[in-house]
């Protein structure tokens, strides 16, 4: 594990999720991608990053020690901590914040679920940060028809003009993102919308549809079909 400096991109790679719709014994991060476990995927790509200069891993309770042997394992040194994730993902993430430098300029936020991560996807995160956003996320235009159900019954069909499904890796600006963390007390199913709550200014980007997030295993199997041979 290397020392890490202050300043540049600290990315959070959030990796504590308990995969209990993968009918698995292990943690998700720790379901085999092939011959390894998950999360070394999303390490490794991140180590990968021209942009990113350190990882803070949080781990599922009692897997600390071997979240740490998959950084060792693919030899990423941007590895600089590794700390117990949390009851709500919400809450891991602000494990993961408590061992990033106050000097540091931006944090990315990344799900080990989402293991298959286009370096140009981080790019492309990282843009609207220098153009006055204090965030971005990746997203898809919503492709399929909606419909607001009651019971059995549909009850409107809702427009998808402006819809998107939103992706990680998210990246904001590390101040105002610590500010909303600190003053947010409701649930939120991403980090994004904790910093629009707080008034933040969050910029959406093309997203990649390889950014299958892994919850069950028909989902695990469709990434191991798009893993490059």
């Amino acid at each position: 594990m290397a020392g890490g400096a202050g300043g540049g991109v600290w990315a959070v790679l959030v990796a504590a999720g308990r995969g209990e719709r993968l009918a698995s014994k292990r943690p998700k991060a720790f379901a085999k991608l092939r011959d390894r476990p998950l999360l070394a995927e999303s390490v490794e790509r991140l180590e990968a990053s021209e942009w990113v200069d350190a990882i803070v891993v949080v781990a599922p309770p009692d897997w600390e020690e071997p979240s740490i042997l998959v950084a060792e394992e693919v030899a990423a040194g941007k590895v600089v901590a590794c700390v117990t994730g949390r009851a709500t993902r919400l809450d891991s993430v602000r494990a993961g914040i408590e061992e990033v430098p106050d000097d540091a300029a931006i944090v990315l936020v990344h799900d080990a679920a989402r293991p298959l991560l286009p370096l140009d996807v981080v790019d492309r995160v990282l843009a609207p940060l220098g153009e006055g956003f204090d965030g971005a996320v990746p997203g898809l235009p919503v492709p399929d028809t909606l419909k607001r159900v009651e019971g059995d019954a549909i009850v409107e069909t809702v427009s998808r003009d402006g819809l998107y499904t939103v992706q990680t890796p998210q990246a904001f600006l590390a101040e105002p993102f610590r500010r909303a963390l600190e003053g947010f007390s409701g649930e939120a199913t991403d980090c994004a919308g904790v910093v629009e709550a707080n008034s933040g200014r969050v910029a959406v980007v093309v997203g990649d549809r390889r950014l299958v997030k892994v919850t069950t295993s028909a989902d695990l199997a469709l990434v191991e079909t798009l893993l490059a041979p």
